[in-house]
């Protein structure tokens, strides 16, 4: 199984011949390697419906006829633009083709912004825990800490957590370490930072918090063989 990181919280799976694709936000990401046009994922996963992680879903679902696998919410938005949708709850677990999803709580805000000016309210923000090939990866969405990650790492162990470190918005370099600690998560790669101004992080710094060994710095491309 192949993970990769593409800037700010996108990370692509690939596994037994399929691509999962999560917070698909490319165009407008200025740190991504992704191009739109090149990629058919199979299926897409989303943490929750602001703009900068709901990104391209739509034309991406509608080019590959990707499953989009989200909250209530999304999935009955996206459904009435004719995806193929299926909807998921906090605590709630579904085997797919690929392996098992479930959605964690995650403490955030959401809403979609149209061109129109207006929020649409697209359900409660989630992190997504993926077991795929006796693996367990962790997404933590955009989050601030919560003492219950340490109940998600004792029920879940996690081999690969991805974490925002940005700030202002999600957590920071510190509270993420913290998180870190109380997770126990084997590896752990920094998300959501240098996208913005607001959000400008060293994660090199962030991965010095971590004991040696657990955390690690992906660039936009780059992979981790699980």
């Amino acid at each position: 199984m192949k993970i990769s990181y593409h800037g700010h919280s996108v990370v692509k799976i690939e596994t037994q011949g399929k691509t999962i694709l999560m917070d698909p936000f490319i165009r407008g990401n200025s740190l991504t390697d992704l191009k739109v046009e090149e990629l058919r994922p199979d299926y897409i996963l989303l943490t929750h419906g602001h703009n900068d992680h709901v990104g391209d879903t739509l034309e991406l679902a509608r080019k590959s006829d990707a499953l989009v696998i989200a909250s209530p919410e999304i999935e009955t938005y996206f459904g009435w633009k004719g995806l193929k949708t299926y909807g998921m709850n906090i605590g709630g677990s579904h085997e797919f083709e690929f392996g098992k999803v479930k959605f964690t709580q995650a403490y955030h805000s959401t809403g979609y912004e149209t061109v129109d000016e207006q929020i649409i309210y697209l359900g409660m923000p989630m992190g997504i825990l993926l077991t795929i090939e006796g693996k367990t990866i962790y997404h933590a969405g955009d989050t601030g800490l919560f003492s219950d990650m340490k109940l998600i790492g004792e029920r879940h162990p996690i081999d690969l957590a991805f974490l925002p470190i940005g700030d202002n918005y999600t957590m920071g370099p510190e509270d993420a370490a913290y998180a870190a600690g109380l997770l126990g998560a084997k590896t752990v790669v920094p998300i959501h930072y240098n996208t913005f101004p607001v959000i400008k992080q060293d994660p090199h710094a962030f991965v010095k918090l971590l004991p040696e060994g657990q955390g690690k710095v992906l660039t936009p491309g780059e992979s981790i063989d699980l």
